[in-house]
């Protein structure tokens, strides 16, 4: 604990998450749950990685995407079971403020990739299924190289923003009522009005922007299919 140079309240240094309780044997039976989760997170998804990169066959656009998604979920388990496994063993609840701002960091910057990725594997399942002839021209290697780095690296920086308006913030208290890194700017004793902002623009960009694309899309795939179910009627009843 020390002084901050710019307020009369206290900096910490150290934050407390309050959100555990003591449930006695109980917490190694919930550690075992935990592990088991985590473990099949990560086995399943190295599994789905090396399927698609041994098979030569799914070398496309749609399973490379699949494959990012994988790997985005690894990384996003591994920000937080670790650290959740570890507490949950533990009597005390503390992790210095550097390592929360990385733990924060990571696990937003996995949660912000997941929905651009699946906007773009529902643009990918669009031009395939509403045009299939123009989809090898459309969904070039290098388009589709271009979109899984603005996918990656968009939120990568957005998400960096973020918690970089975070980290020069003093702290006026250190006990936070979550079971992982977030929300720190409710410990602050300074005006996050900045940071609440830049806040609402990356979830806005990152998260209901591309929602909305998904829902548009594959609505415009339902109407396609729903087309072309009517035309093969009528062409039967021709017949």
């Amino acid at each position: 604990m020390k002084n901050s140079s710019s307020s009369s309240s206290l900096d910490f240094y150290y934050i407390e998450f309050t959100e555990f309780e003591d449930y006695g044997a109980l917490r190694y039976v919930f550690f075992a749950l935990c592990l088991l989760v985590f473990v099949i997170i990560i086995s399943a998804n190295v599994l789905i990685i090396l399927v698609i990169c041994l098979k030569k066959s799914l070398h496309q656009p749609m399973y490379i995407f699949i494959c990012c998604l994988c790997v985005n979920s690894i990384v996003g388990s591994s920000s937080f079971f670790p650290r959740f496994l570890m507490d949950l063993l533990s009597d005390a609840h503390f992790i210095s403020r550097p390592f929360c701002f990385i733990q924060m960091y990571m696990i937003f910057s996995c949660t912000s990739h997941e929905l651009p990725l699946l906007c773009i594997m529902a643009y990918d399942r669009f031009v395939a299924i509403c045009h299939p002839l123009h989809y090898n021209s459309k969904m070039t290697v290098k388009t589709a190289t271009c979109l899984i780095i603005f996918a990656e690296v968009y939120p990568l920086v957005a998400v960096a923003v973020c918690v970089l308006m975070l980290v020069g913030l003093p702290l006026c208290r250190n006990k936070l009522h979550r079971l992982y890194c977030s929300k720190l700017g409710v410990l602050t004793c300074v005006d996050t009005t900045a940071n609440q902002i830049a806040i609402q623009f990356a979830t806005t960009t990152t998260i209901f922007i591309p929602m909305f694309l998904i829902l548009y899309t594959y609505l415009r795939i339902l109407v396609v299919c729903k087309r072309s179910s009517s035309e093969l009627k009528d062409q039967r009843s021709d017949f």
